[in-house]
């Protein structure tokens, strides 16, 4: 009988799992495993809401397993030990999983393949979370895209070429192991990790993604025209479900694509800068730390700690601002539109080092992605590849009107500025040094002068171009 171990990583689910789909194809048995990342956890908070939403996720996919008579086994350790030792004592003959492909992951995955060799336990791995990996999509001269609009047309070329990349896996799952040493149920995985629960603002695991993805095809149609609002249907929501895996990359891409065509170019187009920053983070590791442009790494940055904690509050005088920054403390969620707001007011308002703003997201977004979150910040600091032009400066007047036109997610989130009708609540310190007294509203001053700091900020930028 062959045994085979399917490790489950960042794509928590059963359906659609190009992995899993394999091990089953080869295999007699199925075993699955999660290991809770010693290396990871040690680098979170304790109050971290992501190891929540795994954790219910993971709970979620243990019921359906036993439907089948199986569970899962969990782990918490080091992957480079458990995976060899669960092996071993499982009986396999080999391992399955799908490539990550940030540097951790990277190096991880082949210690865990060499010690596996020494073991005489074979490996596979696959492509899974993206429909193509760093070097499928090149230039004719087979170098890297640097800007956006040829990578994403040469990715839709080659796309359409080979649609079969959008068809789902199937699965036989009646060969799910029976015998399973870890069982799921009988250990507070939670209490283990060292981590305590915390209340999620959106639901855990795939049933939750499947709610998602069937309210936004209702609203697929009108995306080109309101993903930029801040309403709670404007944009598609899904993000938290791919980056943990609840749903795949080819079930959502399938909302865009129909019988080899396009129908909803703007979707998709946003579903090709994910890979195209996944793209520039393998081929150019470098901006992990430093900008893709170097000469920006010349930039003193005269922002200090009272202009970043302000913004990291959301106390920092500028409504959609702090709006959008205490949505981000209390849910781990962020519209796009409002991710380049505030990564623009800290870095060329506030002229605070992208890098600190960066951290901070890291820390704090449900969808944390290393490529795209760099991408996303070395983009709004005009530091990255094909990013927006260092004289281009969000004003976040304008931004909110446009935006969010009649306050609504001002009013939620900053509830004491509610009372203000939609002229008055994007800027609510023009109106005189006693206004708000006489409502009786208790809000921060502006930290700083907008006008100014864009001309401050210019010539930072200018001085390191210089």
């Amino acid at each position: 009988m062959k045994k085979s171990l399917v490790w489950i990583r960042r794509d928590i689910r059963l359906i659609d799992h190009t992995a899993l789909s394999a091990a089953i194809a080869e295999s007699d048995e199925v075993h699955l495993v999660f290991i809770f990342d010693e290396k990871i956890l040690q680098k979170l908070p304790a109050n971290d809401r992501r190891v929540t939403f795994i954790h219910e996720s993971l709970r979620e996919l243990n019921n359906e397993l036993t439907n089948y008579n199986s569970e899962i086994n969990i782990l918490f350790g080091d992957p480079v030990e458990e995976i060899p030792k669960l092996t071993k004592k499982i009986g396999v003959q080999k391992v399955f999983f799908n490539r990550d492909y940030e540097k951790y992951a990277l190096n991880r995955d082949k210690k865990v393949t060499t010690k596996l060799k020494e073991m005489d336990i074979a490996t596979s791995s696959y492509r899974d979370h993206v429909i193509f990996e760093a070097s499928e999509v090149l230039k004719k001269d087979n170098t890297p895209y640097k800007v956006f609009t040829p990578y994403k047309r040469a990715w839709i070329a080659r796309f359409m070429s080979e649609f079969s990349r959008a068809k789902l896996f199937r699965a036989n799952h009646q060969k799910y192991a029976q015998d399973v040493p870890h069982r799921f149920s009988k250990t507070d995985w939670m209490k283990k990790t060292g981590f305590g629960p915390q209340e999620l603002s959106i639901e855990a695991g795939r049933k939750g993604a499947l709610k998602v993805l069937e309210r936004f095809k209702k609203n697929i149609g009108t995306y080109h025209e309101t993903r930029n609002l801040l309403e709670e249907t404007s944009t598609s929501g899904l993000s938290p479900y791919i980056r943990h895996g609840l749903i795949s990359i080819r079930e959502v891409l399938s909302l865009g694509v129909k019988e080899n065509a396009i129908i909803h170019e703007t979707f998709v187009s946003e579903l090709v800068w994910r890979e195209f920053y996944q793209m520039i983070l393998s081929h150019f590791p470098v901006v992990e730390k430093s900008s893709f442009k170097p000469q920006y790494d010349a930039i003193k940055w005269a922002g200090g700690k009272k202009e970043l904690v302000a913004w990291q509050k959301g106390e920092t005088g500028y409504p959609i601002v702090d709006a959008g920054m205490r949505c981000l403390n209390q849910t781990g969620l962020m519209p796009n539109r409002l991710r380049m707001v505030t990564a623009s007011f800290l870095c060329k308002t506030l002229l605070v080092d992208w890098k600190k703003g960066e951290k901070y997201f890291a820390e704090k977004l449900m969808d944390f992605d290393l490529a795209s979150n760099n991408g996303g910040w070395q983009w709004s600091s005009s530091t990255g590849c094909d990013a927006q032009p260092y004289f281009r400066i969000f004003n976040p007047l304008s931004q909110s009107q446009k935006f969010d036109p009649n306050g609504d997610f001002i009013r939620k989130w900053c509830p004491e500025l509610a009372k203000l009708d939609a002229k008055q609540i994007h800027q609510p310190h023009a109106y005189g040094p006693l206004f708000l007294i006489e409502k009786d509203i208790q809000y921060p001053m502006p930290v700083v002068d907008y006008s100014s700091k864009r001309v401050e900020a210019l010539a930072m930028y200018k001085s390191a171009l210089k």
